[in-house]
């Protein structure tokens, strides 16, 4: 019976190949003809990989060549060449040079360190500041405390007196 117009999603039977099916070359999924031309394929994978593998011993980097790169010799000198090291290879003693960032970023970090350490020790013209301010507030706090302790001091003396 017909569905009308649209058909349901699986629109056709799926078939599946044994594995002897695939083995024997008759699978739904491959053409008859696919073995030979699979066996041609790896017969020209094999003369490439051993052309390939020579030209590689020739050359030093050992950089897979992708897309159009392995059909035409491309020399660009704006292209990054990977640099792989080998651990025989690495000097210890060489130390990496930073990026102007990071030298930036660290000499930054130095400095304010070093502000902070004779901040510290008052060195600095705004801990002298601060130093200043902080003195002449206990001073005042001093002051304000020898008052309060004189009013205390005469508000009792006027107590005696009122008893007496």
């Amino acid at each position: 019976m017909g569905r009308g117009k649209f058909k349901g999603k699986p629109t056709g039977q799926r078939r599946f190949s044994s594995a002897a099916d695939i083995l024997a070359g008759t699978s739904a999924a491959r053409p008859r003809s696919f073995k030979q031309k699979e066996a041609e394929y790896e017969e020209d994978v094999e003369e490439e990989s051993e052309e390939e593998s020579e030209e590689e011993s020739e050359d030093e980097s050992d950089v897979k060549k992708k897309g159009h790169e392995a059909l035409i010799e491309v020399d660009n000198p704006n292209r990054a060449k990977p640099k792989t090291l080998k651990a025989r290879n690495l000097d210890a003693s060489k130390t990496t040079e930073l990026s102007r960032r990071e030298r930036e970023e660290l000499e930054k970090q130095r400095a304010h360190e070093r502000y902070m350490r004779l901040q510290e020790q008052g060195k600095t013209e705004q801990a002298r500041k601060d130093l200043d301010r902080l003195a002449l507030i206990r001073q005042q706090r001093e002051e304000a405390a020898k008052k309060r302790e004189e009013e205390k001091a005469a508000k009792d003396a006027k107590k005696v007196d009122a008893r007496k």
